[in-house]
């Protein structure tokens, strides 16, 4: 039998031997920290300190504000500074509680103690990832407590971890994979702790064969948990693909992963699972790559939530070349920076920086009709004529041609012989479609 995958998909030069050796270390903040409001699909949080209030690491300074929203907790002890709009790294200006950082890392009472979590129940589970600010860390940002509270837990019968890490060069999942495996199955044991009927899959792409094999071992007593090898191909870790792959069952936009009985959530998602209902952690870190061609030392780091950009790139040996292009995650689906002025947040997955910019190295040129587009396309698109719809800003025609049923991947992009911008054009598109549906 094959390795379980997908139809279509591209091959991106994968650039992963820049950090995949390098070992998660450990980066302490200096100065301030910027803790972005809105830093999670849903409602911006709301604040709960004042300027002047002193704060402890792991103290919730902001909470939910409404049903699909995030705590945020401060990840250092200090003293606020502010409330104010600051820039994150989708070039938004946002509301954010400054923190000025003690440099002692006092935390609140409890912090760290260890917890059974057989002994919870339900609820409690639940309450404590909610408590912790957890939300999904691969990208999306959707509130992990919502996530775990599907309309019937019964109706749930795979809990998938997303191991697949497709994104070109990025490294951090598959550093937590080798060096945190106890926790990443601990995490899962908890989320199976919540649906009695599911099994849960580790999915992991086989150029991570270290993984996979170090996952077999740990796992190979646990009846409800299985490793499922996948074949290497991007966007094997989005979500519709990863589903697809694993169950062979289908999702489109309009569904929900539970509507097909799963729930999937990413590897650092699951390990700070683990962190907050087994060791009262909440989510205060993140996992981040600094990588690329520009980058002197490329390495894994494991990061307070709110620390500068800056930080990071310095911690990493600086620029050995100046960049001609800066991305905040991976050249696929990160966001174009211009600035490292912005704050690292739960949705910062890596930060990547390239001496040449491919994408700006060639202008466009009119489609040539060759269907390559179509070949690559995970959702069975046409993206040449999504292409057209978009160029005359026609939504209704993007909308019969399902143009809502991109998933942003830039498979289509990356193949285009022409350098067509179509993801940029599609994400406008989707944007512009989900503003009229608000009007109407």
């Amino acid at each position: 039998m094959g390795l379980a995958t997908f139809k279509n998909g591209v091959h991106p030069y994968e650039g992963k031997e820049l950090s995949e050796n390098k070992p998660v270390k450990v980066l302490l903040p200096q100065g301030e920290l910027v803790f972005p409001l809105s830093q999670h699909i849903g409602a911006p949080a709301k604040p709960l300190v004042a300027k002047g209030d002193q704060v402890l690491a792991g103290q919730k300074i902001a909470e939910c504000g409404g049903f699909i929203s995030a705590n945020v907790l401060c990840s250092v002890s200090g003293t606020v500074k502010g409330i104010e709009p600051r820039m994150v790294a989708n070039g938004s200006i946002v509301q954010c509680i400054i923190v000025e950082n003690d440099g002692e890392y006092k935390t609140i009472e409890g912090f760290g103690e260890k917890r059974d979590y057989t002994k919870l129940s339900k609820a409690e589970i639940r309450e404590i990832v909610k408590e912790a600010g957890i939300v999904g860390l691969g990208g999306a940002g959707f509130p992990t407590h919502v996530k775990l509270t599907p309309k019937d837990e019964n109706a749930i019968d795979y809990v998938i971890v997303n191991g697949a890490e497709c994104e070109p060069y990025l490294t951090s999942d598959y550093r937590m994979m080798m060096e945190e495996p106890e926790r990443l199955v601990g995490g899962l044991k908890v989320m199976l702790a919540l649906f009695d009927n599911a099994k849960g899959v580790i999915g992991v792409e086989n150029n991570k064969p270290e993984a996979i094999a170090k996952l077999t071992e740990l796992v190979k007593d646990e009846p409800r948990i299985e490793v499922c090898p996948l074949q290497t191909k991007y966007p094997q870790g989005g979500e519709r693909m990863l589903i697809y792959a694993i169950t062979g069952r289908q999702i489109n936009s309009a569904m929900l992963p539970a509507d097909a009985g799963c729930i999937v959530d990413n590897v650092d998602t699951v390990i700070s699972i683990y962190n907050a209902v087994c060791e009262s952690t909440p989510l205060i870190r993140k996992i981040v790559t600094v990588t690329g061609d520009a980058v002197a030392e490329p390495q894994n780091f494991n990061v307070k939530l709110g620390t500068n950009y800056r930080e990071l790139l310095e911690a990493a040996g600086g620029f050995k070349t100046e960049p001609e292009k800066m991305i905040s995650g991976g050249p696929m689906m990160g966001q174009a920076l211009y600035s490292l002025d912005i704050p690292v947040a739960k949705t910062s997955s890596a930060l990547t920086c390239f001496t040449k910019d491919q994408v700006a190295a060639e202008a466009p040129t009119p489609c040539i009709r060759c269907g390559k587009c179509v070949s690559a396309c995970p959702e069975f698109l046409v993206p040449q004529k999504m292409m057209a719809a978009a160029e005359r800003n026609d939504c209704e025609t993007f909308e019969k041609l399902n143009g809502m049923e991109c998933c942003e991947c830039g498979s289509c992009t990356f193949v285009c012989p022409a350098k067509r911008p179509l993801t940029q054009a599609f994400k406008e598109m989707r944007k512009t479609v989900m503003a009229n549906r608000r009007k109407g």
